[in-house]
């Protein structure tokens, strides 16, 4: 395959913006008006996860193991939308049409050989990848929601029960469907650790303007479905292999899958220090406040540190999460994991590069238009391994 070509041309396909993905879809809908069923009713979201997807295969397509990472990644995920093994020849000649019509002159004969070798190795590992998990486990996991408390104006925390033993490392991510909004899911983290019961937490911030999170934090109530997808996520579950301690910095319901590694290591017994900075506009955005008090005071190894932004009448520390954060102590020495809304993360991430920090030590998961995307492979850390700051 003739990488370069291949990543010049989509970078053509990526200039038309949405008239690319349209176009795919409605040669989609017309090879295959059946496959129709298999996605949601508005589309102008799923044609960018379809970008952002096709964009993140083909910048990594010489990176063998981050490619074949994400690829068996969008395999075992395609098994939660009903996708199977003949659902991939179809969608690869509408997507060889949508690059023969888009890029007209440009398409030459080695140019369709290279994008078709390209497209049946990623089917292909899509497809294998897809059938490995489905010898252990279901496509989805149903899960009744057994409480639903709105905290504030805009947060809920739900409380779910899978149907079914649900396996997942504290830190990780699922994706979550409601019959409220069919086919469209979105990515949330348990802010627990595995309880004997089985019940996960979730905290959701209502977005305005959102396709699915005002209905998750707004309507559900106790008795009804949700689906759940398998958990996904690197990143943030790498306090399972390295002594060092730790700055968790939250924004928001960012605090969900902070709070669940902080439960982790409580029940582990960490020897390690943890320094949670959670950041907010106002103090009454502090919806998990009866929660952290209580491990605040009972764990001696954690730190809780509220920072307030906006708040007149705040009398603690004041500023954003990152700067209160760096106020507060050299982390040189330690992990520190960020989870929060995307902008959150990466501002909050650029100020504490500019601040000195080693990007190898500030760990995040990404996910874009709400499409996964795992972590490239960590980099060999050759600063000093301490464990006290």
């Amino acid at each position: 395959m003739d990488v370069p070509a291949l990543k010049a041309s989509w970078a053509r396909i990526e200039q038309l913006g949405d008239q690319a993905p349209a176009l795919f879809y409605a040669i989609l809908f017309t090879l295959a008006p059946e496959m129709r069923s298999m996605f949601p009713i508005a589309m102008n979201t799923q044609r960018d996860k379809f970008l952002s997807a096709m964009g993140h295969l083909v910048k990594n397509v010489n990176h063998e193991e981050q490619f074949r990472t994400f690829v068996s990644q969008l395999g075992r995920d395609h098994r939660r939308f009903e996708v199977f093994p003949h659902h991939y020849p179809v969608v690869g000649r509408a997507l060889l049409a949508t690059l023969e019509r888009a890029l007209g002159s440009a398409w030459t004969a080695q140019l369709a050989d290279d994008w078709a070798a390209a497209y049946n190795m990623v089917a292909g590992l899509m497809v294998d990848a897809a059938q490995e998990a489905a010898a252990l486990t279901p496509p989805w996991w149903d899960a009744k929601v057994l409480d639903a408390q709105q905290r504030c104006a805009e947060i809920t925390v739900l409380t779910v029960q899978p149907d079914l033993p649900y396996s997942y490392v504290p830190g990780q991510s699922l994706a979550v469907e409601t019959a409220l909004r069919p086919k469209v899911w979105r990515y949330l983290s348990p802010a627990n650790r595995p309880r004997s019961d089985g019940t996960l937490e979730f905290h959701i911030r209502a977005v305005r303007g959102g396709q699915v999170s005002p209905a998750l934090a707004y309507r559900l109530r106790a008795g009804d479905t949700l689906r759940l997808g398998a958990p996904v996520g690197t990143a943030l579950i790498g306090y399972l292999t390295s002594p060092r301690n730790l700055l968790l910095i939250a924004g928001g319901t960012g605090l969900a899958p902070l709070r669940a590694i902080i439960e982790q290591l409580a029940y582990e017994g960490t020897p390690r220090l943890v320094t949670l900075v959670i950041g907010a506009s106002t103090a009454t955005d502090f919806y998990d406040l009866n929660v952290l008090t209580r491990l605040d005071a009972t764990l001696p190894w954690l730190n809780v540190v509220y920072a307030v932004s906006d708040d007149p009448f705040w009398t603690g520390q004041r500023g954003s999460a990152v700067d209160v954060a760096l106020g507060l102590d050299d982390w040189s020495s330690c992990d520190i994991f960020l989870c929060g809304s995307s902008n959150m993360v990466a501002g909050t991430a650029a100020r504490l590069v500019a601040a000195g920090y080693h990007a190898d030590q500030i760990h995040a998961e990404k996910f874009h238009d709400d499409v996964y995307l795992p972590a490239a492979p960590a980099r060999r850390d050759r600063r000093e391994e301490r464990v006290n700051h």
